[in-house]
């Protein structure tokens, strides 16, 4: 089984957002037997929280699932659970070196990385463009997909 974290501030906007839309990109692979998915905060601003309304909503345009998107906070312990650690920013991905002790580890990457578009995914929580989000956390779980795919032979 391989088991992805994706990683934002607050787990209420940008990672959970990741978490839906990947689980639903695996269920439409039939790759969800395959791939487990969780999403937490670099923060504890909002555990038990669910996730934004207006994650919620973009969610629901699109007809993805948000059932199970609880917020919770990143532990050093992810590290070892987790074989992909996603941050949605530089400075998301800061802090998970941090929590989990492991700088500059490999399994820990920043979701834009794996696309064209090399940058940080923007919080919408302050610029308030949930749809901008959506569209870059989508480029960056296909990227995401296809590195895994390559890495555990499953192409």
């Amino acid at each position: 089984m391989i088991n992805v974290l994706f990683v934002c501030l607050g787990n209420i906007c940008r990672s959970p957002m990741a978490e839906a839309l990947f689980r639903d990109l695996l269920k439409k692979e039939n790759l969800s037997s395959n791939v487990t998915v969780d999403s937490a905060a670099t923060s504890s601003w909002h555990i038990g929280s669910p996730p934004h309304k207006e994650t919620l909503t973009i969610l629901k345009k699109y007809n993805i699932s948000s059932d199970d998107l609880v917020g919770r906070q990143l532990t050093k312990e992810d590290f070892e659970k987790f074989d992909y650690i996603i941050g949605m920013d530089e400075s998301n991905t800061k802090n998970i070196f941090e929590i989990t002790g492991k700088p500059n580890h490999p399994k820990i990457v920043r979701l834009l990385d794996l696309t064209d578009h090399k940058k940080d995914v923007p919080d919408p929580y302050y610029t308030g463009d949930f749809e901008e989000t959506y569209q870059l956390i989508s480029d960056g779980c296909r990227g995401l997909l296809e590195k895994i795919l390559i890495e555990n032979n499953l192409k």
